[in-house]
């Protein structure tokens, strides 16, 4: 890129070394290129035209080897003398620095890449020209600082030398810094000077006659106008009225009004200062004076909640003194306004049943749980567990007084009545309608005990089914056995006795009726157990558990197996023996599981209160939760054929809520509480232990710390 040639009304040269010199100046000086275009301007205009009152200089410009800019064939304008010999030798050359050589000898080349090099050049004889040692920053800083003229030194990285400015050349600068012609003689706005000479002119420059056009009305301009007017009358102009100022204004109000606030969005006026109120007055009620005592107090309050002004009467206006806190409350007020934050808030005028979800009326959703229909009394203790037979007609119920009892659901007999000996814990029934076998947990025993019911031929079947051939032990072969496989004769009817090393919480069976697991939280590795009860064997489940297990349930369909602790669920295969899914509950304890008779969404209870629905093919986070009761939630149920779920607590009620599971994926499950049912009556802190639902009817048992066990009906 070339560099453009500075020159003054004497047309002064300059050499390539100082010219590049002036322009790494500009540059440093924060100058960039508009003052090169502006000295460019300056020098195409200084080529046609010096002056135009006295010379006029014409010819060609070239250049030599050196840059130098000789002016050729100078002719006189109007008339004058010619310009002497010694101007145009100043116009050539005016500093012996242009003759000077350059000491860098690299040539037109980028001085970068000699940038990591120790030499500039080379000399005639082949010779390395060494760079000039850099001073240290420090040095650099100490010696500018005693120099006076170091703001005139610039450093000429081309010839590896500093150079000092000289005033002139100062002066040039600062003038293209300002944007002025670079030499103080040119004029750049000269006078005008008219082509034509008016003097003693006899013609004007045309004498053509005025056309008849300007001396009548424009055709055009009228329909012009008349199309405005036009569009005036119909409306489609509309005209801007003139602004009417208000007769009256709000004088406590904002500074802007709704029309101004929305062209002007980033402005927030400040609010307005507390009026002031009747203990401001300088004559205020007796009521607002406070007294001595109460004075006395102010001074044992804190400073932030000390009243700041304490009202006074005086007899006129004029002995009021002046505020002693007026500057410093102006202050207070004026930081405030200056640090608080600002900001619109839009109102939302929502209606707040909209927000509500949209549920289908509990009318279209019946039948469901409404009333107490049935008592079933008897127990002396709390009703601890239920559980209904596989046909629908017998309800066998535990409770603490170490006693099963079995009713029938219609009627509300009492079947029989089984005395264990230990509190009961847990009792389940089998799932076949054609084995009638029910399990109680009492203690660390496991009682599988045959009820009596069914057929000959089902009975027949139970006591092979029931019969221990040798008594002993079950499970791995090593030094302490995992379950004792005992007969028990101390009932009327066929039982089998499974001994435990811990005690046992919770049983649940198999759907195909043959397997049972079995819960001992203190049991550590063997808290879970399966047994088998065709072959009379036990194992354990191959997996690790992670915590206090609360709780174990068999899938409906597959050969799924869920185990719950007090943090998570856990969902394992069976077959494959591996870890399926981690249900996180986010709960503080669980308490109680059940299963959608579909087997894909699952329901927690804790011991907070809070029911969770996960729905597995989704996510592994609950799908909803539910804070429903106010107490420990002691067991959750879901219903065979209908869309229910019901969940029990100590706070002695028990809610129905509709849940329908859709076949669509893409439909999320559809969850509505129907019913609150209420009838137990609280004993020892305790409330509704446990909830079962009819296997065929939408009827849900309750059982109670009362010592009742209740059926809700439709």
């Amino acid at each position: 890129m070339g560099i453009p040639k500075i020159m003054s009304c004497r047309k002064r040269t300059w050499s390539p070394e100082k010219r590049a010199l002036l322009v790494r100046v500009l540059i440093r000086m924060n100058l960039k290129m508009g003052i090169l275009r502006t000295s460019r301007h300056w020098r195409s205009q200084n080529l046609e035209r010096v002056t135009h009152k006295s010379t006029r200089y014409m010819g060609s410009v070239r250049t030599g080897n050196k840059g130098k800019s000789i002016i050729d064939n100078a002719r006189i304008d109007d008339g004058g003398s010619e310009i002497s010999e010694s101007d145009q030798r100043a116009e050539e050359s005016d500093s012996s620095e242009d003759e000077v050589p350059s000491r860098n000898t690299i040539g037109d080349v980028p001085l970068q890449w000699y940038r990591d090099e120790e030499h500039i050049g080379y000399d005639v004889k082949g010779k390395k020209i060494k760079k000039k040692e850099r001073q240290d920053k420090l040095d650099a800083f100490l010696a500018s600082a005693d120099d006076s003229k170091n703001w005139r030194k610039i450093n000429d990285e081309y010839n590896d030398e500093v150079v000092e400015l000289t005033k002139d050349e100062t002066r040039l600068i600062h003038r293209l810094l300002k944007g002025k012609a670079p030499h103080a003689g040119f004029d750049p706005y000269p006078d005008y000077v008219d082509f034509f000479k008016w003097d003693d002119a006899k013609h004007p420059l045309s004498n053509a006659p005025e056309p008849k056009r300007r001396f009548i009305p424009s055709k055009w301009e009228a329909k012009k106008v008349a199309k405005y007017a036009r569009a005036i009358r119909e409306g489609l102009i509309k005209l801007d009225k003139p602004k009417e100022e208000p007769r009256f204004y709000n004088l406590w109000g904002d500074d802007l009004n709704s029309k101004d606030r929305a062209g002007h969005l980033a402005y927030i006026p400040a609010p307005k200062p507390k009026l002031p109120g009747h203990e401001e007055s300088y004559n205020p009620s007796l009521e607002y004076i406070p007294t001595q005592e109460e004075i006395n107090s102010y001074q044992l309050m804190y400073e932030e909640d000390r009243p700041k002004f304490i009202p006074k009467r005086f007899t006129s206006l004029k002995s009021v003194p002046a505020y002693e806190n007026a500057v410093n409350d102006s202050f207070e007020r004026c930081m405030d306004l200056y640090m608080s934050y600002r900001a619109w808030k839009k109102r939302l005028n929502i209606d707040p049943e909209s927000l509500k979800p949209k549920l289908p009326s509990r009318k279209d959703l019946k039948p469901y749980p409404v009333t107490c229909y049935l008592e079933y009394r008897g127990h002396e203790g709390a009703v601890v567990s239920i559980s209904t037979e596989a046909t629908g007609q017998w309800i066998a119920s535990g409770s603490a007084d170490g006693t099963v009892r079995i009713w029938e659901v219609e009627t509300g007999r009492c079947r029989g009545v089984w005395t264990i000996g230990e509190p009961v814990q847990f009792v389940s029934w089998n799932p076949l309608s054609e084995l009638p076998i029910l399990a109680i947990a009492a203690g660390q025993d496991v009682l599988l005990l045959n009820t009596g019911l069914g057929n000959a031929e089902d009975q027949k079947k139970i006591k092979e089914l029931l019969q221990v051939e040798i008594s002993g032990t079950a499970g791995d072969s090593d030094e302490q056995p995992l379950v004792s496989w005992l007969q028990d004769d101390k009932h009327k009817h066929e039982a089998i006795r499974l001994r435990h090393f811990k005690t046992v919480t919770s049983v649940e069976w198999h759907r195909k009726g043959d397997y049972l697991s079995t819960v001992t939280p203190a049991g550590e590795s063997r808290a879970i157990l399966i047994h088998q009860l065709s072959k009379k064997v036990t194992q354990k489940i191959p997996f690790k558990l992670h915590g206090l297990p609360v709780s174990s349930v068999f899938h409906p369909s597959r050969s799924i197996f869920f185990v719950s602790t007090k943090k998570n669920v856990r969902v394992y295969d069976l077959l494959k023996q591996k870890l399926i899914k981690k249900l996180e509950t986010g709960l503080r304890e669980v308490s109680s599981i059940a299963i959608h008779p579909q087997g894909d969404n699952v329901i927690v209870g804790s011991r907070e209160g809070k029911l969770c629905w996960f729905d597995m093919d989704l996510s592994s986070q609950p799908y909803k939760t539910l804070q429903c009761h106010s107490k420990d939630i002691t067991n959750v149920a879901f219903h065979r054929s209908y869309p229910l779920f019901a969940s029990c607590s100590d706070d002695c009620t028990a809610y129905v809520f509709h849940g329908m599971v859709y076949s669509d994926f893409n439909q999320n499950p559809l969850i509505v509480p129907l019913e609150i049912l209420r009838g137990h009556a609280s004993s020892n802190g305790r409330g509704v232990m446990d909830c079962k639902f009819h296997p065929r009817q939408p009827w849900l048992f309750t059982a109670g710390a009362d010592s009742v066990v209740r059926l809700f009906c439709h």
